[in-house]
């Protein structure tokens, strides 16, 4: 075969892609690995995990994908810089197009993970992880006593509100509407909470702060009659929903209606023979760091178990 055919190729590399490298390679099967445009996935944009198991006393996200690439690495995977653009799953070996170049591999292990959805404001990107967090269940915890904002009204924006109050003084879920588009359980759950206030008909322009001293306030909108005032506040969360990288599978794969790969209940396996998906490309109820390896794991397995079949079957 040419030099750019794999027995298993990895697109991304959060902890769903490390993980299934880490055993792809410890079971000899030289898996090539594509960084994609965000290496390490979405914990780089965080900075303490505390709820990875290992890490008693915490680790920075960037620090700890630093640590399951180099893990990865020891044990013979290749990890190349660049961003898969397409696949061509129709026959095999099945075909990975990258912005570089094309491959071929035996199996392909899909891990390119989401996206949280983000309102593209100045100051949003500048404190992402410094007081602004896209993720309730990784972050709340940093908030004790302070009051917090969250944009949305979906139901994970009430499941999140009601969450934060355990650490929260206070919890006021900011809305464009007035009217919310939760579940009328999970409304009543977050109208009946003491800790949780509403901002109806308003919008947020800008996040105000420095990474160093963190959100020190929201510039606000009104939009019934466009009135715009600074509200000071110490946390900010984003619940308007995530988009999982899938754009370059277009047709390939079976996909749910939002994009997320649909997988074989309790495997990795997509509607492709020899495809597998891990991570939070496949995973919109959990999202965590630990889920993510776990079916990472799952995938590296499958894929190993799925060779050999085919192999024995020659």
């Amino acid at each position: 075969m040419s030099d750019n055919h794999f027995k298993v190729i990895i697109i991304g590399t959060g902890p769903a892609g490390y993980t299934a490298a880490i055993y792809a390679a410890r079971a000899d099967l030289k898996p090539l690995v594509f960084e994609g445009d965000q290496p390490g996935g979405q914990l780089t944009i965080t900075t303490d995990v505390e709820n990875y198991p290992g890490f008693s006393h915490g680790i920075m996200g960037p620090e700890l994908m630093k640590e399951f690439r180099e893990q990865a690495v020891r044990f013979g995977t290749e990890i190349r810089a660049e961003t898969v653009t397409g696949v061509d799953f129709s026959g095999s070996p099945h075909k990975v197009l990258t912005s570089k170049g094309r491959y071929t591999g035996d199996t392909v292990i899909i891990a390119s993970g989401a996206r949280a959805l983000l309102l593209d404001l100045p100051g949003e990107k500048k404190l992402m992880g410094y007081g602004v967090s896209a993720c309730a269940t990784c972050d709340g915890f940093f908030f004790r006593g302070k009051k917090i904002a969250i944009i949305g009204g979906g139901d994970s924006a009430m499941e999140e509100a009601n969450f934060l109050t355990k650490f929260a003084e206070k919890v006021t879920v900011v809305h464009r509407r007035d009217t919310l588009r939760a579940s009328k359980i999970m409304q009543k759950r977050a109208l009946d909470n003491p800790k949780i206030e509403f901002m109806w008909n308003t919008t947020v322009v800008d996040v105000l702060g420095e990474p160093e001293t963190g959100i020190k306030a929201l510039r606000l909108k009104s939009a019934v009659d466009g009135k715009e005032w600074e509200w000071p506040i110490q946390g900010l969360f984003l619940a308007i929903g995530h988009m999982p990288n899938t754009e370059f599978l277009q047709g390939q794969v079976k996909m749910d209606e939002n994009g997320y790969i649909v997988t074989v209940p309790g495997t990795t396996k997509t509607s492709v023979e020899g495809v597998f998906a891990a991570g939070d490309v496949q995973d919109h109820v959990y999202r965590q760091a630990v889920t993510a390896a776990g079916t990472g794991c799952m995938a590296a397995i499958e894929a190993e178990r799925y060779l050999e079949s085919r192999h024995a079957s020659h």
